[in-house]
């Protein structure tokens, strides 16, 4: 038997803000004890599924890019709008990996500079026969 992800946890500054942006990109719930302020901060994703999102106050800021990164793909729409989204709840554009075919992703950053990367639906990747190349 495997073990199981039980929490992806971010270093922040605070906590209870980067948990509202995040809450609003995945529509997962703040723990009820959360407030402005601590030093941490979960996320629980709807029906008691895993992995929870777990923020915790570090003193130094990001420096370099993320060892590792969360690959989003969106539920009920297209890259693309999924990719406004976020950005509209704040979010920034790091890079823009979309090829002409359809294929590839876009590397956003969190308000902290966290990258992470919105991929195709299961919709979109249903429409081609190209497969996708991201890492």
């Amino acid at each position: 038997m495997y073990p199981r992800i039980h929490n992806i946890s971010f270093d922040c500054h605070d906590t209870y803000a980067l948990a509202g942006f995040w809450s609003a990109v995945l529509g997962y719930a703040r723990h009820a004890d959360a407030a402005p302020g601590d030093p941490e901060a979960a996320l629980l994703p709807p029906g008691g599924a895993t992995p929870n999102v777990f923020f915790q106050r570090v003193p130094e800021a990001k420096t370099v890019k993320n060892r590792v990164h969360v690959c989003l793909e969106p539920a009920g729409r297209a890259r693309e709008q999924e990719v406004e989204r976020v950005l509209g709840l704040g979010a920034v554009l790091v890079s823009d990996r979309r090829r002409a075919d359809g294929t590839g992703w876009v590397v956003l950053a969190d308000p902290e500079g966290n990258e992470f990367c919105v991929l195709r639906g299961a919709a979109e990747r249903a429409d081609t026969t190209i497969e996708e190349e991201h890492p």
